[in-house]
């Protein structure tokens, strides 16, 4: 894995926006400009090291689901969600409801194994540069080489598999509108286009919009149609708190929700706490703990439903961070922490996408600290291909 410096494409922006990567600048607390998209350099990997970390990455979901099954059973309590959304996450994870996709955070140097930092599995964001953006670069910039993304067929054939199974062919894509930067609407909206390339029938809908008929039993849309088969991007620690979360757990057979309940399990960072005590020096994990750091002696610490970074607490040699936001009262993991690998103070962390359980892609963001936060930088991948036999 090489990080190689490259020259950007003279009108990039019109065509990240063309694509739908409207959320690109963000402001930073000085007032300061920040591009989210960076193709100024790339990552390089070689075919053995895509195949290592897709082997790497479909054990950690495989691991997950052990785990997620060890936290259903409340052996390391409520982790935040209470007692009546741990039951819900546990039912669904017995009826093996159907999910479609989640994004790992690794670390990985090129050289030591890939460390698992968290799984983003309920609404993991990042898809359009990932999936379409850097792929568009990719024909630009390298026509000549390959890159490990396969994310968007993936999402068409996961979303097709599901509508066999569904028996019906309406699917409603919400996504709350209060998120500002476009990134959640974009995200939904590409959603919505993969499904109905997989063969659905798509509407979208605001979370705020979605009702329930008390006489028919059932959530329904503006228009009072059924909503039998829902994808939202809305995580389910804030869903259930909502007026309509109350029919959710009493009647959790009214839709079909994408993501399932059960990723409540793989989302919370009781995760990383219950993988490392079913998988104790797995060379894939970090050591992790709830609520305390035991003996170790350089930790981070992450709030159960943190997301962004926020709310991130760094000790360690030569660093003490704690950054800001609105998490941290359910309840915290304290992970051992792991430097970043440094290429040339780019401090990158893979998001490899696994849809419908196999290892499809990577984007890969990269921050000058130790924290990727809101002001990280998305850097496109591409695989260096051996030179052809003569």
């Amino acid at each position: 894995m090489k990080r190689i410096e490259s020259t950007p494409r003279p009108d990039w922006r019109k065509k990240i926006e063309s694509q739908g990567l409207i959320y690109s600048t963000a402001i930073r607390e000085d007032g300061s400009l920040c591009e989210y998209w960076h193709e100024g350099a790339y990552y390089e990997f070689t075919m053995p090291e895509v195949e290592m970390l897709e082997s790497v990455t479909e054990e950690l979901h495989t691991m997950c689901i052990e785990a997620a099954r060890y936290l259903a059973t409340g052996a390391m309590g409520t982790i935040g969600i209470g007692t009546e959304a741990l039951a819900l996450a546990s039912w669904s994870l017995e009826r093996s409801e159907p999910a479609v996709y989640g994004r790992f955070d690794l670390a990985y140097d090129g050289v030591n194994p890939p460390k698992m930092l968290e799984y983003n599995a309920d609404t993991p964001t990042g898809l359009i540069e990932a999936s379409i953006a850097q792929w568009f670069w990719l024909q630009d910039v390298k026509p000549e080489s390959d890159q490990w993304n396969g994310i968007h067929e993936a999402l068409i054939n996961a979303w097709r598999k599901r509508l066999e199974a569904s028996g019906t062919t309406r699917l409603h894509v919400a996504h709350a509108e209060v998120e500002a930067s476009g990134e959640d609407w974009m995200t939904a909206a590409y959603m919505l286009d993969v499904a109905r390339q997989g063969g659905w029938t798509v509407e979208g809908i605001n979370m705020s919009d979605i009702g329930w008929d008390p006489v028919r039993k059932m959530f329904v849309d503006l228009d009072g149609e059924s909503i039998d088969n829902i994808f939202k991007l809305y995580p389910w620690e804030m869903m259930i708190k909502e007026e309509f979360g109350d029919n959710i757990l009493d009647f959790p057979t009214a839709a079909n929700w994408f993501e399932p309940a059960w990723k409540m399990l793989l989302s919370n960072k009781a995760l990383l706490a219950a993988l490392w005590h079913l998988y104790p020096n797995h060379p894939n994990l970090l050591p992790a703990y709830m609520e305390t750091p035991r003996d170790m002696t350089q930790w981070v610490a992450k709030p159960l439903h943190g997301r962004e970074g926020d709310n991130i607490i760094i000790h360690a040699d030569g660093i003490d961070i704690s950054q800001s936001g609105d998490y941290g009262t359910e309840g915290w993991c304290y992970q051992e922490y792991f430097p970043l690998p440094d290429f040339d103070g780019n401090k990158p962390v893979l998001g490899t996408w696994v849809v419908d359980g196999e290892s499809v892609g990577v984007g890969i963001r990269e921050s000058d600290g130790p924290v990727t936060d809101y002001y990280c930088r998305f850097v496109p991948n591409v695989i260096d291909a051996p030179a052809p036999e003569n």
